[in-house]
């Protein structure tokens, strides 16, 4: 069956790095675009990210755009959320998720706090 399994995340100062991992099994992840989500509390969840199959295309919401970066290693079936320059609106629990298929990641609480 289809399972993603996220890693990453914790507890990281203002100006902070952290990174995601997403690690898919049970579907042909190389031909699949991949996306990163974020719901923080009170607020619907968001599209953080997105990136193509081959990885060669991507595109990010505003809010992250220069300090956030997707990106994936088809041969180890996983994506990737690089987040740098934290800021405590980045808050949430974050999600990966293939962006045709209705299967979500565990989700991963990024709190970013001093």
């Amino acid at each position: 069956q289809v399972q993603l399994v996220q890693s990453g995340g914790g507890l990281v100062q203002p100006g902070g790095s952290l990174r995601l991992s997403c690690a898919a099994s049970g579907f042909a992840f190389r031909n699949y675009a991949m996306r990163w989500y974020r719901q923080a509390p009170g607020k619907e969840r968001e599209l953080v990210a997105h990136i193509s199959s081959g990885g060669g295309s991507t595109s990010y919401a505003d809010s992250v755009k220069g300090r956030f970066t997707i990106s994936r290693d088809n041969a180890k079936n996983t994506v990737y959320l690089q987040m740098n320059s934290l800021e405590p609106e980045d808050t949430a629990v974050y999600y990966c998720k293939p962006q045709i298929l209705v299967y979500w990641g565990q989700g991963t609480q990024v709190t970013v706090s001093s």
